[in-house]
């Protein structure tokens, strides 16, 4: 991998099986903007971040080599070797479709407390909603980075507040859950730390103990801000995936990496044009 660095951007090439669009945009982080360039700016816990692709090389403006080995090469997952994943992936048809739709897109290495607030939030909600939501979440009680960003708030603050505080951001009913969260994160009876080291149902029980958090969120927070490859989210499109193409369950080659298999699948249920052998979602 090479560098190109100066005083207001760093350039690393070559950066495959990378897209932005792909990777910033299908639902799995709510802090990025795409601008009318198709550069992305976004705040990372409390980094902000302005980053554009021009074919295989990554530009990342105001970023130092340092900080970009330091924190966003793992942000971004550019370690794994998705070419192999999705070769692995792509013994089954489907999922061939999939990975072919959608190559670019990884699975980011997110903060488990901001995943978590946030896929609270995402329940029965569309993406502008959510993102509304966390906006003003972190405008209000989160830390000021430079003149205008805000990093996401601490558990230990939000658990300070009240319901009617959480209510002015407009987040309805989830506002308790994310309170109660808050309180439990804050006070240690949900430890995030220690659920890196749990076995899989346990850390996804334990984040079951909290009001609002079912089966679909914690396996989000396994997913996304663990990296837990054995979390399979199941919202409404993935139950149908499972119902009318995988009713025995997964195929075998899903086995290490179901986590990044879901994204596909989820994107490519979603958004593709084709949809081949769906057309019931069609309706």
């Amino acid at each position: 991998m090479k560098y190109l660095e100066t005083d207001k951007k760093l350039c690393i090439s070559p950066v495959s099986d990378f897209d932005l669009d792909e990777t910033l945009d299908c639902g799995q982080c709510f802090r990025f903007e795409r601008l009318e360039d198709a550069s992305y700016r976004g705040i990372v816990q409390n980094r902000a971040v302005h980053l554009s692709k021009d074919g295989d090389t990554l530009i990342l403006y105001g970023v130092t080599k340092e900080e970009y080995e330091g924190f966003w090469r793992g942000y971004f997952d550019l370690d794994t070797d998705y070419a192999a994943i999705k070769r692995q992936l792509s013994e089954d048809e489907r999922l061939r479709l999939a990975c072919a739709y959608c190559p670019g897109m990884r699975v980011l290495r997110q903060d488990p407390w901001e995943v978590l607030i946030s896929f609270i939030i995402s329940q029965n909600n569309n993406i502008g909603r959510i993102k509304g939501i966390i906006a003003r979440l972190c405008a209000q009680f989160g830390d000021r980075i430079g003149e205008k960003d805000h990093a996401f708030p601490a558990p230990q603050t939000l658990a300070g507040l009240t319901l009617e505080q959480l209510g002015e951001l407009r987040s309805g009913f989830r506002a308790k859950y994310i309170l109660d969260a808050a309180q439990k994160v804050a006070d240690g009876a949900v430890d995030l730390d220690r659920l890196r080291a749990l076995p899989y149902e346990e850390a996804k029980e334990q984040l079951m103990s909290i009001r609002g958090v079912g089966d679909k969120v914690a396996d989000c927070v396994l997913l996304y801000g663990y990296y837990r490859m054995e979390a399979f989210p199941k919202d409404v499109w993935i139950k149908r995936v499972l119902s009318e193409w995988y009713p025995g369950g997964l195929p075998g080659c899903c086995k290490t990496h179901a986590g990044i298999a879901q994204q596909y699948l989820f994107h490519y249920i979603r958004t593709s044009p084709e949809r081949k052998g769906f057309e019931s979602m069609k309706k």
